[in-house]
Order: C-alpha cells, then sequence, then structure tokens
C-alpha cells in the first residue's frame, strides 16, 4: 500500500517570529526507500524502490496516482526530470536507458533512440513546449555529449509512434583532460531573436549565445552550436573540483526569465545576475562566494544548490546552510536528526516558490516567508542607502536607523548638504545634529538642515516652528550682512536674499513669522539694516510699522497716504477704525476711491465704533458710505443693508420709509433682514415703517392692529391685501369696522367700511355697536341687506319651479313607457326584450356580450352560471313547493331569482345594437384578422 502526501504536517521550529525558512515535514511513510524526488507545477514524481514511480498533484493530495515501470531486470533509476509543465517525466536509468511518461497516461515508454546514453541533465523548453510536445530540448550526457531532441505524444491513438521524434548530437563539453560529463543544461530567451544556452561540466561553465530566425524556432538550436565548431564558446572555468556541479536559477513572480544565478562548483558558489541586453554573455554582476568554514569539499560536499531571492540554500548531508547573496554570511542553518538518514536531494518548485529535500525514508519541505525582511540592514552595511530605505518604506524604525547611518556616511565624506537632509528625517535629537554642523563650522548645512526640518513639523507643533523660524531669520539675515559688504559675492548675495524672500514668502512659514513679528522685527533692528526690514516687512505684506508709526505721531493725512498708495484692503481694515475718528471725510473718499475692492462689511466695525461716539454730521458720512455701497456698488449683503437701516432708523426716519418702499415688497428680492429690521423701527417708533415690514411678512394682522394706531386709510390699504383668502379679508375688515365703532366711535366711517369691502354685511358689524345707537345710523345699510336676501330668495323660488317641471317630465315618459309593448311568438323562450324593439334569445345576448366585458366582470358572469346551474338540480319529490324559486338556498347563499337578476344586470344592461358596446365596436373589422384567409378560402 502507498500512503498518500497530505497537509498534515509536523512543525520542525516553533519561534516567536515565523522564520524565513519555515521546514515542515511530510506525513508520509514510504512503503520502499525513495530513489529519486522531482517536482514542477505542484506536480510531484517520486521513485519508490526499484520499479514504482508514485505521481502526486499538490492541489489534489489525496489522490496519488502509482505506476509500475514493468522493468524484470536489476536496472535502478539513475535520475528523473520534470518539464516546467509538469508533464513530462524523464527518468533515466543505470543501464544508459531512458523512460517517458506522459501526465495524462499510465504507460511508461522506452526512448529508444537514447538508448546507450547515461543521461546527466536535460535543458527543457519553456518557450515552444505544451503538455503533448516537449518542443526542441537539449540533453546532456555523462560522456560530455549534448543531444537534441524532441518528444510528442500523439493525439487520438496515444504512442501509436513513438514518442521520440528525433536524437541528434550537437556538441561535446571538454575539460583540459578530455569530454566531462554536462551536469547542467539552461535555455534561455533574450531580445530580438536571441537565445542563450548555459552548459555546466564539473569545472567549467559555457554559454552559447547565437540567434535564431523568428519562425525557425522548431527546428531546434543546432545553428547556435554549429557557430561554435571551430572554436570554443566563452566560459569560467574554476580550478577545484569535487566530481560535479550544479547551478540554480531565481525567477521572480509575474517574469518568465530567471533574474539571478548560483553555480556550485569546486571552489565555491559564483553568483551573479542575468542581462539578456549584453551582446556575448548573459552573465553580470558576477562574484564568488566561498563554502562556509566548517564546509570541507573533501568530506562533506555539498549536495544540491537552490537559490532565492536572496539567499541560496546549500544542502548537505546532515543540514541545511542558507547564505546570503548580498555579504556571503550564514543567517540559517537547520540540521536534521540522524533518525531521518542521510539527505540525499533538495530541490525547488520554480512556479511556487517551495523548496523539498527527502532522505530514503522521509520527506521536508520549505516555506519562504517574508525573505526581504532583513535585507535593509544588510544593504545599509553595504552603504547603498537607496535599496535599503527601498525594502524598509513600510518599517519606521527600520527606515530611521537607515537614514541615521546615511547622514553619518555622509558627513564623515564631507557631504555636508546630503548629511543634513538625511539628518532632518530622522527622529535623532535636535540639538545633537545642530551641535554638529556647528562644531563643523557648516552654516550652509545647519541652515538645510534647519529648512528641511521645518518643513516636516505638523501644524501642532507650533512651539518647535517659531524656534526654527526665528533662528533660521538669524542665520539668513547673518549670512546676509557677510555677503552685503564684499562686492565680489554680489550674485551671492542676490540669490541668499531670493532663498530669504522664498523663506518669508511661504504659507507654511508666514503665518508663525505674523504672529512673532515683533521678535522678527528686533531681529531686523539689531542688524540695523533699516532698508531690509522695510523691503522685508513688504514681502510679508506687513504695512503696520509704517502706518501705526504716523498714528502714534498723529500723522494721520500721511498715515491715509500710505494705505491710499499701496491700496492695501488689509491695512484699510485695519487702521480705519483710529483713521475715521480724526478725518471722517477724507477717510470715506479714500474709501470710495477704493470702490468694489473693499468689504463693506468688514468697515462696519470701525463705522459702528465711529457713529456711537459722534455727531450727527459724522453719521452722516458713515451714511454717505453705506448709500455709496447700496446704490453705486449695488451690494446685496445683508449686513451693509442692515446697517444702513439702522443709521436711517437712528437720525433719518423719512429715508428709512422711502428705502424700505424702494426696496419692494417681494421676501425674495429684500437684502435687508426683516424681523431685524422691524425689531429697529419697533424699538425707535417709526410705526409706519413696520406696517411696512409686516405686509412684506405678509403678516397682515398684525399690519392692520399696528396701522389702526396710525391711520385707518392705512389699515385699510392691508385688510385688501390677501386677495386670495376672501375669509382673512373678512377678518380684516372687521378689525377695522371694530375700532372705528369701539374706538373712534363713528357711525358713519363704519358705515363707509361697509361700502369700502363687499364681504362685510350690516350684520357682522351690528353687535360692535352700543345698545343705545339709534336704527337711523344704518337704516339705509339695513335695508339693502334685506334688499340682497329678497333677490337670494327670488333665486331660490326660480330653481324650485324649474326642478317641479322637470320631476313632472320625467313621470310623463314613464307613463309613456307603461303603454309600450313588444311582439313575442309563443314558441320563444330565455330571451330579451329591450325598449328599442330589438329581441335577443338568451344564448345569442350572452355571447355577443361576453367577449366585451371587462376580465373582472367576465370572471363574475361565469361565477353566478355556476351557482344558478347549481340550484337548477331536478328535485327527487314528485311535489314541488309553489315558490321552488323564491327558497333560499342556504344561509348566507342567493336565493335563484337574485342570481338571475344578477346576470341580466350584467348581460342585458343595454341592447347590444342600441347601445355603448356597438358604438365602441364601430372601429373593429367584420372579419376577425386572424381568420381572414380561412374566411377568404370558404368564398372560394
Amino acid at each position: 500500500s502507498v500512503h498518500v502526501l497530505s497537509a498534515g504536517y509536523v512543525n520542525a521550529r516553533l519561534e516567536k517570529e515565523t522564520p524565513i525558512f519555515n521546514k515542515q515535514r511530510i506525513d508520509f511513510a514510504p512503503p520502499e526507500k525513495i530513489n529519486s524526488l522531482v517536482v514542477s507545477s505542484n506536480q510531484l514524481c517520486m521513485s519508490l524502490g526499484k520499479d514504482t514511480l508514485l505521481r502526486i498533484d499538490l492541489g489534489k493530495p489525496d489522490e496519488p496516482n502509482q505506476v509500475e515501470l514493468g522493468r524484470k531486470d536489476e536496472a535502478k533509476v539513475y535520475k528523473m526530470f520534470l518539464d516546467h509543465t509538469g508533464s513530462h517525466l524523464l527518468i533515466a536509468l543505470n543501464t544508459s536507458e531512458c523512460l517517458y511518461l506522459n501526465r495524462s497516461v499510465q504507460k511508461v515508454r522506452a526512448l529508444s533512440r537514447w538508448k546507450g546514453h547515461l543521461i546527466e541533465s536535460v535543458g527543457w523548453n519553456k518557450f515552444l513546449g505544451s503538455e503533448t510536445n516537449t518542443g526542441p530540448i537539449l540533453v546532456g550526457t555523462a560522456q560530455g555529449q549534448i543531444y537534441e531532441a524532441e518528444i510528442s505524444v500523439s493525439e487520438g491513438s496515444l504512442f501509436s509512434t513513438n514518442p521520440d521524434q528525433y536524437f541528434r548530437q550537437v556538441y561535446t563539453l571538454e575539460e583540459e583532460s578530455g569530454p566531462a560529463p554536462v551536469c547542467c543544461l539552461e535555455i534561455e530567451r533574450g531580445i530580438e531573436g536571441k537565445f542563450f544556452i548555459i552548459a555546466t561540466t564539473r569545472k567549467r561553465l559555457f554559454q552559447f549565445v547565437g540567434k535564431v530566425p523568428e519562425g525557425t524556432e522548431q527546428q531546434g538550436f543546432s545553428s547556435i552550436f554549429a557557430m561554435h565548431a571551430d572554436h570554443l564558446p566563452s566560459f569560467r572555468e574554476f580550478p577545484a573540483s569535487f566530481g560535479f556541479s550544479e547551478i540554480a536559477f531565481y525567477t521572480p513572480k509575474l517574469r518568465s526569465n530567471p533574474r539571478s544565478f548560483a553555480w556550485m562548483m569546486g571552489n565555491g558558489v559564483l553568483y551573479g545576475t542575468l542581462d539578456y541586453s549584453r551582446p556575448d554573455s548573459i552573465l553580470s554582476d558576477e562574484r564568488v562566494w566561498v563554502y562556509p568554514s566548517d564546509i570541507d569539499i573533501t568530506v562533506n560536499k555539498p549536495i544540491s544548490i537552490v537559490l532565492t531571492q536572496f539567499h541560496f540554500l546549500l544542502l548537505l548531508p546532515d543540514r541545511v546552510k542558507a547564505v546570503c547573496t548580498l555579504n556571503g554570511q550564514v543567517v540559517f542553518q537547520d540540521l536534521f536528526l540522524e533518525k531521518f538518514g542521510l539527505l540525499t536531494r533538495m530541490i525547488k518548485d520554480p512556479t511556487v516558490q517551495q523548496i523539498w529535500i527527502h532522505t530514503e525514508k522521509v520527506v521536508f519541505r520549505y516555506h519562504v516567508q517574508r525573505e526581504s525582511r532583513d535585507v535593509w540592514k544588510m544593504y545599509m552595511n553595504m552603504n547603498k542607502f537607496d535599496l535599503a530605505k527601498e525594502y524598509c518604506k513600510d518599517r519606521p524604525e527600520c527606515l530611521d536607523i537607515v537614514l541615521v547611518k546615511e547622514a553619518e556616511h555622509c558627513f564623515q565624506n564631507k557631504r555636508y548638504l546630503d548629511s543634513a537632509k538625511c539628518y532632518a528625517l530622522t527622529q535623532n535629537y535636535f540639538e545633537e545634529i545642530a551641535l554638529k554642523f556647528i562644531e563643523a563650522k557648516q552654516e550652509e548645512a545647519l541652515m538645510e538642515f534647519l529648512i528641511k526640518k521645518l518643513s516636516n513639523l505638523k501644524p501642532s507643533e507650533k512651539t518647535q516652528t517659531t524656534l526654527l523660524t526665528t533662528w533660521l531669520t538669524e542665520l539668513y539675515l547673518n549670512w546676509l550682512g557677510i555677503l552685503e559688504g564684499d562686492s565680489s559675492q554680489r550674485n551671492l548675495y542676490l540669490d541668499t536674499r531670493e532663498k530669504f524672500r522664498t523663506f518669508l514668502s511661504s504659507p507654511k512659514n508666514k503665518d508663525c513669522l505674523f504672529n512673532n513679528r515683533a521678535s522678527i522685527y528686533e531681529l531686523l533692528a539689531s542688524h540695523g539694516d533699516t532698508e531690509h526690514m522695510v523691503y522685508f516687512a513688504v514681502i510679508m505684506q506687513d504695512y503696520e510699522r509704517v502706518v501705526a508709526h504716523h498714528c502714534q505721531h498723529d500723522e494721520y493725512d500721511e498715515a491715509l497716504n500710505v494705505l491710499s498708495r499701496h491700496r492695501d484692503e488689509k491695512l484699510f481694515y485695519k487702521f480705519s477704525p483710529v483713521l475715521i475718528q480724526h478725518i471722517p471725510k477724507k477717510v470715506v473718499d479714500a474709501w470710495i476711491s477704493m470702490g468694489s475692492r473693499l468689504d463693506a462689511r468688514n468697515l462696519i466695525p470701525a463705522l459702528v465704533n465711529y457713529s456711537q461716539s459722534a455727531s450727527t454730521q459724522q453719521i452722516n458720512e458713515a451714511i454717505r458710505y453705506m448709500e455709496f455701497c447700496v446704490y453705486q456698488l449695488e451690494e446685496t449683503q445683508q449686513a451693509i443693508h442692515n446697517y444702513l437701516l439702522s443709521l436711517y432708523a437712528l437720525c433719518r426716519p423719512d429715508s428709512l420709509l422711502s428705502y424700505l418702499e424702494q426696496a419692494g415688497t417681494n421676501p425674495n428680492r429684500i437684502h435687508y433682514d426683516l424681523k431685524y429690521a422691524l425689531r429697529l423701527c419697533a424699538e425707535h417708533g417709526h410705526r409706519h415703517a413696520c406696517v411696512h415690514i409686516y405686509k412684506v411678512m405678509e403678516l397682515y394682522e398684525e399690519a392692520v392692529d399696528l396701522a389702526l394706531q396710525v391711520d385707518v386709510d392705512l389699515a385699510k390699504s392691508c385688510a385688501d391685501l390677501p386677495e386670495d383668502d376672501e375669509e382673512l379679508r373678512k377678518k380684516l375688515w372687521l378689525k377695522i369696522a371694530c375700532h372705528v365703532v369701539q374706538e373712534e366711535k363713528d357711525v358713519k366711517k363704519a358705515m363707509a367700511c361697509l361700502s369700502s369691502c363687499a364681504l362685510l354685511k350690516i350684520e357682522d358689524v351690528l353687535p360692535f355697536f352700543p345698545d343705545f345707537v339709534t336704527i337711523d345710523h344704518f337704516k339705509e345699510a339695513i335695508c339693502n341687506s334685506l334688499e340682497d336676501y329678497n333677490k337670494h330668495i327670488e333665486e331660490l323660488k326660480r330653481e324650485m319651479e324649474e326642478a317641479t317641471q322637470s320631476a313632472k317630465r320625467i313621470r310623463e315618459d314613464i307613463q309613456e313607457m307603461r303603454n309600450k309593448y313588444g311582439s313575442v311568438e309563443p314558441q320563444e323562450k330565455s330571451f330579451y326584450l329591450f325598449l328599442c324593439g330589438h329581441m335577443f334569445h338568451y344564448d345569442c345576448l350572452l355571447q355577443a356580450v361576453f367577449p366585451n366585458l371587462p376580465a373582472y366582470k367576465q370572471a363574475k358572469l361565469e361565477d353566478l352560471q355556476k351557482k344558478l346551474a347549481a340550484t337548477s338540480q331536478p328535485s327527487k319529490s314528485h311535489h314541488r313547493p309553489k315558490d321552488a324559486d323564491t327558497i333560499s338556498l342556504g344561509k348566507g347563499q342567493q336565493s335563484r331569482e337574485q342570481i338571475k337578476a344578477d346576470i341580466d344586470d350584467i348581460v342585458a344592461a343595454e341592447c347590444v345594437y342600441c347601445g355603448e358596446l356597438m358604438i365602441r365596436s364601430i372601429d373593429k373589422p367584420f372579419i376577425d384578422p386572424q381568420k381572414y384567409e380561412e374566411e377568404m378560402q370558404s368564398w372560394l
């Protein structure tokens, strides 16, 4: 029985952090010793004992496939080779024979053309190979010959022909002593159809380079080898040998060509990269890593080699060593217990990057996990800082270490500016780094460090920002002072001044400089350079010192001239509150000259402070500017209109009402705040203006109530405004009438209200009059009201007479219908006779009406017919009751007569010839279009 490879494995190591090379022992007990094991594309093939071959798809490990080699002689498996697709398996025997097995078949086939050659290596064709055909491949023998061959599996009748298409020698590899075994073969394709073939012996590594014309790849590689028939190809040779060599390649994910190689030979491991753009040799950046000191090639020589992205693994009889390809250091060693036996072979599946090791009775598998985790440290120690930063960009703590090391390296090599840039990105103590540059007298580097450090600060780090900004300002001024006195350094002075401008105008620095402008100006003053002090003030857009100087010396006209000359809106906003207290007319003139560049809202605080303590004449200046904004600039900002309202309410009530009326009554086009305006007018007692605002707000009751305190005519104009609401209009007019009667006690004026509003009647206003008022005052109104009632009564009488005449005509029509009759033959049964004279049998009428009924009426009619049929079952009794049709059919059921009546309501609702049915069917054809052909044929 064969035990199955499964995922149930034993962890060989338990650590806090998963090691890069994590070993797992496969839970597999082979029934016989393992001779050879190969794996590719998740397909594993294992030779067991003398005659058994086990094939396992690692994606489905519970479904192994066992194949017998069928050999009766003493032949043993020497080596096995599996192609990159996992489809083609070559089994080399120690009897110089070779067998072939395809993944899709169970039978092993002997390759007759290969007989007599002990196969050492196979170079698979990764570019033309498929699951049924290998394409041209290269085969290396123990005698040093390289053969070209091709194996193909016929479709349909499998193996109806020999699988080996051809087998021809193309070259012989030699060392100084003659032909040598071909240990390894590799075929790679470069650019522009160029092929590189790598072949190794025990001590030499050969390269064959040549182009295969496009479209002739299927013809093989004979032309490449033919180019080297007269001279040796390029090769690397090393003196030592332990009887064989092995080469391994590393191919990154998502790439088809290997990127690096490692050749295990007698002197060590030759490691390098593969450069496909080179003309004559694909090998690049070569170096030889000697074996670790505990490896003696005469006693415990390496058995196999595997290459990963940053390491190569060496298999020894009892252990595995991992050597970093960056520095040649052993970074991992895994010792195997004696009970497992001697290690036999180590291979890597290039598609899934898993490493397999086996003894004669145990199989292990290594998973490579986060191999690049410590690569940054190695690159850092090699002073390859860009690569080191690339491999730790997601690990801030490691990146900081790299930056510090790079900064120190640059400092030691006197690259102070580069050192400063790196130091600025580290977390090292700021003081230590700054002191380091100061002691080295590198002010320029110190400034670079401070600038970079400042750019990396967060907005919340205000203290650090202030410190760096102030220090940089001092350094710049020192440097400018030194350069200004040296005429030979004029260009450098100008460049430095430009950098200082950029520094001061930077949005990030500007706020800090502005908040600490007092300290900055002290620094500028301490250097005694007034010209630069003013110049930097201009760059900072800070004229405060100039204007403030004039104001402090009561030079208000000069201060206003500075403002008018620079036309800086912010300066106007800042100094207007001071200037308007002393030269209001000139300030307002300056504001007007600025036009729309000034936002009047920002000047309102200055005007408010000014108007609160000023006289009426001074307030007029504020009104002049506000009117300019509203009428000339056509400002629509609510704050401006509100402030103008407040000024009008304070000292110009006539202008107030005029402004309100000019603004209109459409709330959507009014720019002042209605509620604010109402409160303002109420506080100052401008009731007429309040009434107008109430009207705009459509608060007509409040408008009428307040208008009655001012003028009844004003109230009347308000009462007629709600044109679409008669009930509200009537209510408002009643308020006016009530006021006139009860407050003004003017009966005539109250009667005039009745004539002004058609909605009011005398009876509506009578309750408002006192009991002692004589009828003479509203006699005319009462008479008019009675006349209206008489007219309404006459109108009702006329409508009653018309109704009586209509009822009489209906009775006459009913009487006439009683005398109408139709003739029916005695033998007619189940018929309908309509008033129009048309008569129909029940079945005929049903047939004509049913298709034109709505779906719900059709369903109801069918249900009624079923019920009627159920009541028509013959009674078993010979004596039928007198009124059988009217007998109840049970509790909750209809009588037979009721069912018939319901059917009549549906079927006989109207005559089919005279009713709406005939009108609705006027557009229907006489012959159904679907039956037209049939009808036409019947007439032929």
